[in-house]
């Protein structure tokens, strides 16, 4: 039988996400948590009674990121780190971020009292902010603020959807927004996050973890195609300008790329407005967002030029005018090598079964990325969901994710 690093109960485990969920609960197992609200003090204030009744060092950042710490017995420069978003979507559900904070508590906590102090120093964070459910542009404020990404003139400029000003909500906490780039971190050696996948891979695979060694790329254009308004039933219809029918086509032949390319290329038509809006008016414009992703940075940038050429060519040959803007354009996060061979041979020692996987979300890493080295670590999600109450992950399934964490910071650090 294979000795594990640790031992981990999925009771306890369970038993702290429970009691991170009460902060913001909602419905029956839905939570409502956005950045800077009385739901998010609670947990975060939560959280640093955990980190504080384990003899973690605790601080507060800038932007009001919960720090565990303990200090590495060599006495050398730099940390291994680990943690997630306390957030939530409106409504959320109780794992999305959460998981990976208890996780980390949990994995060092464990580490220290089964196998004493570490060599190298090891930290746990529980960041701000991710999912942007109160303020639309915040785009991982936490890790962000981590990563000295955050520019100075942001926290006046950005409006909640309720129509409060970031610097003022933070002033009101007692964080100030002009000591924001002190939240800057140039001394993480390594950085691991632990999350549940949000999709359906490893449950179809029958895995309860994956390690992940890119997460996507994704670019979102807004496209308006315009055309001409005309009578639904007096303009013939091979005489018209129909930017319906070009966005029509647009979107087919868009999704139908990404199918032709196979998996993980995914590209998603979300939102669309037609001006004007009636049932008996050819419109004069459709506007329409594309949410294209790709992990591969080659593959990701051959997806873009063919849903670029599908564009210009459609409204080409129809005469149809095009506008396109791309709001937002994350480039691919590419696991540090090194560090996904370390779990990995971590979960095969500790005798976990894993799949080795992009991811086809967002994360904080994708921000840590440019300050320090880095690799995920996924946990199933039952039926795939995510990003709502109804998703969840079963205990025993999170277990195996603490313990792989710890294995694997056992690796890094001892």
């Amino acid at each position: 039988m294979t000795a594990h690093t640790i031992d981990v109960d999925a009771a306890v485990v369970e038993d702290h996400v429970m009691r991170l969920a009460r902060h913001g609960a909602w419905g029956e197992t839905g939570v409502w948590r956005t950045v800077y609200s009385p739901e998010w003090v609670a947990a975060q204030d939560e959280v640093a009674e955990w980190f504080d009744a384990a003899g973690f060092e605790v601080w507060r950042d800038a932007v009001g990121n919960v720090w565990g710490r303990i200090e590495g017995a060599d006495g050398s420069p730099g940390s291994i780190a680990t943690g997630s978003h306390i957030d939530s979507q409106t409504p959320g559900g109780r794992y999305d971020g959460a998981l990976g904070v208890i996780s980390g508590y949990l994995a060092v906590k464990s580490l220290v009292e089964q196998h004493g102090r570490p060599q190298r120093t090891l930290e746990v964070v529980s960041m701000c902010e991710e999912e942007s459910s109160r303020f639309a542009a915040t785009n991982f404020w936490g890790s962000r603020g981590i990563a000295g990404m955050i520019k100075p003139h942001e926290p006046d400029e950005l409006i909640s959807y309720d129509g409060q000003r970031m610097s003022d909500i933070m002033r009101e906490l007692g964080l100030d927004p002009a000591r924001i780039p002190e939240a800057k971190r140039d001394d993480i050696n390594a950085w691991v996050e632990l999350h549940i996948e949000q999709g359906p891979l490893l449950e179809t695979a029958g895995r309860p973890v994956a390690v992940v060694d890119a997460i996507t790329g994704i670019r979102h254009y807004e496209v308006t195609i315009t055309g001409r308004s005309d009578h639904a039933g007096a303009r013939p219809i091979d005489d018209r300008r129909d930017p319906m029918h070009g966005a029509a086509e647009i979107i087919s032949r868009v999704i139908d790329t990404a199918l032709e390319m196979g998996r993980p290329a995914v590209t998603t038509v979300g939102r669309m407005q037609v001006d004007p809006n009636f049932p008996a008016i050819v419109p004069r414009s459709v506007t329409f967002t594309i949410d294209a992703r790709h992990p591969d940075p080659d593959a990701r940038n051959a997806l873009y030029r063919r849903h670029e050429a599908t564009l210009e060519e459609v409204c080409t040959r129809r005469g149809l005018d095009l506008s396109v803007k791309i709001n937002t354009d994350h480039p691919p996060c590419l696991s540090n090598p090194d560090l996904v061979r370390t779990f990995q041979e971590a979960a095969r020692a500790e005798d976990i079964p894993f799949e080795t996987m992009p991811s086809g979300a967002a994360h904080d890493t994708q921000r840590i990325v440019n300050v320090a080295p880095v690799v995920m670590l996924f946990v199933q999600s039952k039926d795939g969901r995510s990003h709502t109450p109804e998703e969840y992950s079963y205990p025993e399934h999170m277990a195996e994710g603490v313990r792989l964490l710890a294995a694997g910071l056992h690796r890094l650090a001892y």
